[in-house]
């Protein structure tokens, strides 16, 4: 019979959906990493800098952040 095998998979899906929720909201600043792995139930910081990796999830920089970062990769190198 086919109908079994048709027949979605709620719980999947939802795990999906919440991930890619949580995905999409570190991307644009509503979430942190931290609140990321506890929506997640992650158990270590790595999963889930694994999982933001996995989902291309990268937060976006302010042109400032980028400046910071800029400045203290420039006092590092002087060091």
């Amino acid at each position: 019979m086919i109908a079994p095998q048709l027949t979605p998979d709620v719980a999947g899906i939802s795990q999906v959906i919440v991930e890619n929720m949580a995905a999409q909201a570190y991307r644009s600043g509503i979430l942190s990493s931290r609140e990321v792995s506890v929506l997640l139930g992650h158990e270590s910081r790595w999963e889930t800098e694994d999982f933001l990796a996995a989902h291309d999830a990268w937060p976006d920089l302010t042109a400032e952040e980028a400046a910071e970062d800029s400045r203290a990769l420039n006092r590092l190198m002087a060091s």
